[in-house]
């Protein structure tokens, strides 16, 4: 047991490489257990699906959970004294903990809350899309912070305190801390403990990662730090400069003057991207000037709602001029924008499932099958005119079904997407 414990400290990052198959494994097994215990029989397929759930718990669950708890650890271990694991893993691992929590909050906004970054408060969205939590005016300000403070931790992370001036160390410090203030004001920004995704909770990890990690850097420079009496006795000649050099030597003081030296750096960056066209306020502002997040202060005009019905798609995304949408429309509960191709199709399968209920049934199952994956792929209004041209010859063919079986087919078309029925207007 010694001597895992021992690989772990050092080997952090292999060693949650290997936790992955190792948990994924262990999922699985109970998983299918559970399964054949319930049912009574074994299936391979349902087996293959827990293998895949089970992995996907282990890279995005369990994997920075035990990251974190990790460098929880070993910033208590710095605070008691304790500089372990040593060497260069954990400096490779820290930055890329980082950079991993990073991608993981990416994947996270993108897929789970459909976010559009480049999508600002006054834009009209479709469905369930989100608008960006920064605004594309201030964003400038908000990557260069990050930057800034991830920069600040390479610099800690890869110089050792006793071979560079301590105001290296300081600034480096001071970088730091502003990261994990704007770490948290994001946090606030982004964190719903009311939402229903099943990862809400998961947006904390993140800045308490951050977190420890420069409490253990900290801690592990002040212990770190050797001052050279010699050195320091050959400008204290000098009162002022004397006192600042032993206000810099003493690295107990370092936390404090990199806290004060916050503000003039801030200052600075301000200035610099005054010259790029930033406010002096952009960095409250990148959060304020947004909506549905929790600094927001602006109201978004409603989503547009359509179905994921590849012609409903056309009808509300392609240039006007060409797809020529004629009304709304209600569909499955919700506003929907129609034009005459939308009408026509959805008529025809009115009659296929009137007149050919088994064949209607294979065509759905045909549509449920590859129409919405087209639907996501139309992202663009010229994608949209060319399917609308694309679809044109089978809207020529159901128009003339529909003129054949039908015996007021225009009347049919007419009442698409009113929430009527045709059989309503018969005597």
């Amino acid at each position: 047991m010694k001597k895992l414990f021992g690989f772990i400290k050092r080997h952090p990052f292999l060693s949650q490489l290997i936790m992955i198959p190792i948990a994924t494994l262990v999922f699985s097994i109970i998983a299918v257990m559970f399964q054949v215990a319930k049912s009574n029989y074994f299936n391979l397929e349902a087996a293959a699906g827990f293998i895949f759930a089970e992995f996907f718990l282990a890279v995005f669950l369990v994997m920075p959970i035990i990251a974190v708890l990790f460098e929880a650890t070993l910033a208590v271990l710095a605070c008691k004294g304790i500089k372990y694991p040593k060497g260069a893993a954990i400096k490779v691992y820290d930055i890329w903990l980082v950079c991993t929590a990073f991608l993981y909050e990416l994947l996270y906004l993108s897929v789970i809350k459909s976010v559009r970054f480049g999508s600002d408060w006054e834009k009209t969205l479709t469905n369930g899309q989100r608008h960006t939590p920064v605004n594309t005016e201030y964003q400038l300000t908000f990557w260069v912070i990050g930057v800034i403070a991830f920069l600040s931790l390479v610099i800690l992370e890869i110089t050792d305190e006793n071979k560079v001036p301590p105001l290296v160390t300081v600034l480096g410090m001071a970088g730091l801390f502003i990261g994990n203030i704007y770490s948290i004001i994001w946090t606030i920004h982004m964190y719903d403990p009311t939402g229903t995704d099943g990862f809400e909770h998961f947006v904390l990890l993140v800045p308490l990662a951050i977190v420890f990690i420069t409490i253990r850097l900290i801690a592990n420079k002040v212990r770190g730090f050797e001052q050279d009496a010699d050195r320091m006795s050959k400008i204290d000649s000098v009162p002022f400069l004397g006192w600042i050099n032993r206000v810099l030597n003493n690295s107990k003081s370092w936390p404090i003057v990199a806290f004060v030296f916050m503000l003039p750096m801030l200052g600075i960056m301000v200035l610099i991207l005054l010259i790029f066209g930033q406010a002096p306020t952009a960095a409250i502002k990148a959060f304020t000037e947004t909506s549905e997040f929790n600094l927001s202060t602006k109201i978004s005009p409603p989503n547009v709602m359509y179905d994921e019905h590849y012609l409903c798609t056309v009808a509300a995304e392609g240039h006007k001029d060409i797809v020529h949408p004629i009304r709304k429309g209600i569909r499955h509960g919700h506003e929907v924008t129609v034009n005459r191709q939308l009408l026509v199709a959805n008529a025809f399968e009115q009659i296929l499932e009137e007149k050919t209920p088994r064949f209607h049934r294979a065509v759905r199952n045909f549509y449920d099958k590859y129409g919405f994956p087209v639907a996501r792929l139309i992202k663009k209004k010229t994608t949209a005119d060319i399917v609308y041209f694309l679809m044109k010859p089978l809207e020529y063919i159901f128009v003339i079904v529909l003129y054949l079986t039908d015996l007021h087919p225009e009347d049919r078309i007419a009442i698409q997407y009113t929430g009527r029925s045709v059989h309503e207007f018969e005597r």
